[in-house]
């Protein structure tokens, strides 16, 4: 009877040590190393791959906004599954998709009001865009709907309208749009993509200093 409790408290105790060294080895040490990597190899990426301006955290290049003036570069719609009503800049509570069927009458109502605001909103003075000209991205939310950028195509269309709000030339809001769009991932993945919010904080510097 001894020897038997003997070795269960030898087993007990032996478990309570490797669960210690366990806990100590994943749950402690290990977190804090690769905390420790991340922080010293990539830190702007581990922190959230946040954009600053003027030394103030302006949003992170992951996560699209919402809310920009007119003066500014539009984001893609944000037709997700809710809507967070205490920041409107980050709009979407739960990440998603609008859940509608490609044939569904309110998502081609969606489409369409969405197209017929973009063509009012960019159309200036001297110049005018048509129907034709308004890029798939630019009425449709992305499957996440906190997609951060935009393609080059939708860009374009708002540099006659971003260039007059702002008292700037065609040619230098262009530029700034040419200078912001990445190419393909390793040259085949994905498409060109422009992100919203890096470009406006650099519209904003350029405006600035005009």
């Amino acid at each position: 009877m001894n020897n038997s409790v003997t070795n269960t408290a030898r087993l007990l105790g032996a478990g309570l040590r490797a669960l210690l060294v366990l806990t100590l080895l994943t749950g402690v040490i290990y977190p804090l190393a690769v905390t420790g990597v991340a922080q010293a190899l990539f830190s702007n990426k581990a922190n959230g791959s946040e954009i600053t301006y003027e030394g103030k955290v302006v949003g992170s290049s992951l996560i699209g906004q919402q809310g920009y003036s007119l003066n500014y570069f539009q984001p893609r719609p944000a037709n997700g599954l809710g809507e967070n009503s205490l920041n409107t800049q980050y709009k979407l509570l739960l990440s998603g998709a609008t859940n509608l069927s490609a044939d569904s009458k309110d998502l081609i109502k969606q489409v369409d009001d969405a197209k017929a605001k973009v063509v009012e909103d960019n159309s200036t003075a001297d110049y005018k865009v048509k129907p034709s000209q308004v890029p798939a991205d630019a009425v449709t939310s992305s499957g996440s709907g906190l997609d951060p950028d935009i393609s080059p195509a939708y860009a374009d269309l708002q540099v006659h309208r971003v260039a007059e709000k702002n008292g700037l030339t065609v040619a230098q809001v262009r530029k700034l749009v040419d200078e912001h769009t990445d190419g393909r991932t390793l040259g085949f993945i994905g498409e060109p993509r422009v992100n919203v919010l890096e470009l406006n904080v650099a519209l904003k510097g350029l405006a600035a200093n005009k």
